[in-house]
């Protein structure tokens, strides 16, 4: 099945990238990773940049480590060095108009990030238990292809509507949002709030990510971010927030009103 053509196809991106430790934690187990690929390599990019979009693609992702001060650092690693392999493959096969699978290769990302996350908890004792969650978004001509395990988030301002949050909290208290069970004033403030029920590696055996696609259109704008940004900034101070500001904005007002967490956030605007 093909998909559709958007309506108004973006030429140009441009992102603004974030983390801090917080006024609490010592150390920072946050990060965020901002790449550009085509069908022969990656390319690092700056924390602040814009670009044409026949570049390539673009990966854009935030993850949380846990499990010891290295996890973030480590589960970034893995990731870059996964996507290394896997997604300039697809590209070439994109280029000559092979069909693929944009959400079957992300799940195959995730698993392979995760079974090296297991490895190395079970061979080096500071890994031991060392898990991660991971939000990442993939951006082709006209889409977004998205993966995401855990409970950071990924959110969608279309230029006309509402912003809306694409990715599900793998979390018990997200469990009982999406059941009706609980507001976001009582998640917020739930005792069970930081308890997951998936992420990547921390020894756990089942692993479903949420996988999805969206068509972007000019002027959209879309938020990955850690739950130390959530924890800060209630739902419609986000959204106002999206509408006009970078990354380094709404991580410093997240630390500001709360703090307690690490905050990392990335801002992408398809132009």
């Amino acid at each position: 099945m093909t998909e559709p053509e958007p309506n108004q196809p973006p030429s140009h991106i441009r992102w603004s990238g974030m983390t801090h430790r917080g006024r609490v934690r010592q150390n920072n187990e946050d990060t965020f990773l901002c790449l550009n690929f085509d069908a022969h390599e990656v390319r690092y990019l700056g924390k602040i940049g814009d670009s044409s979009l026949e570049r390539g693609d673009f990966v854009f992702a935030v993850s949380d480590g846990m499990g010891g001060a290295k996890s973030g650092e480590f589960a970034s690693k893995i990731a870059v060095e996964k996507i290394t392999q896997l997604l300039p493959k697809s590209f070439k096969q994109s280029a000559q108009h092979i069909a693929i699978g944009h959400g079957d290769i992300l799940q195959e990302l995730f698993s392979r990030i995760h079974a090296e996350l297991i490895k190395l908890g079970r061979y080096y004792e500071e890994c031991r238990g060392m898990g991660a969650t991971l939000s990442l978004g993939w951006f082709t001509p006209g889409w977004l292809h998205f993966a995401h395990i855990g409970d950071s988030r990924i959110y969608w301002l279309p230029k006309a509507g509402p912003m809306k949050q694409l990715t599900h909290d793998h979390s018990y208290v997200g469990h009982l949002v999406r059941k009706g069970e609980l507001n976001e004033r009582q998640a917020r403030t739930h005792p069970r709030k930081s308890v997951l029920m998936q992420v990547l590696g921390a020894n756990r055996q089942f692993l479903e990510p949420h996988v999805g696609s969206v068509n972007c259109e000019t002027g959209d704008r879309f938020l990955f971010c850690t739950d130390g940004v959530i924890d800060g900034i209630w739902d419609h101070r986000l959204a106002d927030m999206l509408a006009k500001d970078d990354a380094k904005a709404i991580v410093e007002y997240a630390v500001a009103e709360s703090g307690k967490d690490n905050a990392s956030a990335v801002v992408v605007e398809v132009q």
